[in-house]
């Protein structure tokens, strides 16, 4: 989809304007959740460790599990609960990519269970399922398995792993699977307008960007 076709508004209101660096400040914090109001995006991603946080007119979203995924389930599910009862309102879980890629999908099934009945149904759930190094026979299985698990969103990518972020090959994967009846996030190395709209026309209904500005500035005023 061509990026003149989206409106800056309307691509921003796909938007989690995203902050995740282990270097970030409380200063960094503020800016961020105050660009995100003056940009119009969606929510602000952030690291559980900063809340509870003041957005409003915001959704805030934060990790549970992240980086790596190699939280036992329990500690990702008192995480996300801790994080909800800081004022979260979504949560992007990271399942185990060792177990999906063993084909261990009992175990990538009951981590995103463990989640879903830590925040219950009050939350958004999204789950990062690390896209890049996962083939696409892994990918299908586990998008199925988050829809099973009760999962509201699938999402590429952290953005930390060293295979990459979001494709549009990954993205029109997971919609072809779950799409319709699940969100799919694309996050992860997404810097251009025409990225950004490329993974919207494979079928991406929200953005993980943390160069959110730049991004909108190549589309199209409202």
């Amino acid at each position: 989809m061509p990026a003149d076709v989206l409106t800056r508004r309307e691509v921003a209101a796909m938007i989690d304007h995203t902050l995740l660096a282990p270097e970030a400040t409380a200063a960094d914090v503020a800016a961020t959740i105050a660009e995100a109001r003056e940009l119009g995006v969606h929510a602000v991603c952030l690291s559980p460790s900063v809340l509870p946080v003041q957005a409003p007119g915001l959704a805030v979203a934060t990790v549970a599990g992240f980086p790596s995924g190699k939280h036992h389930s329990l500690v990702k599910g008192t995480e996300a609960r801790l994080a909800v009862q800081q004022g979260a309102t979504e949560v992007d879980m990271v399942i185990d990519v060792g177990a999906a890629l063993a084909g261990d999908f009992d175990s990538v099934l009951i981590d995103i269970l463990t989640v879903r009945e830590a925040v219950e149904d009050r939350v958004v759930l999204k789950v990062i399922i690390e896209s890049a190094a996962l083939p696409d026979t892994t990918i299908v299985e586990v998008c199925r398995i988050a829809e099973r698990a009760g999962a509201d969103f699938v999402k590429t990518s952290t953005g930390f792993h060293p295979s990459g972020g979001a494709s549009v090959h990954a993205v029109r994967l997971m919609a072809d699977t779950v799409g319709g009846r699940l969100g799919i996030k694309a996050s992860g190395g997404i810097r251009t307008a025409e990225e950004a709209a490329a993974l919207i026309a494979a079928g991406a209904t929200r953005l993980g960007l943390s160069r959110s500005r730049t991004v909108l500035a190549g589309f199209t005023a409202d």
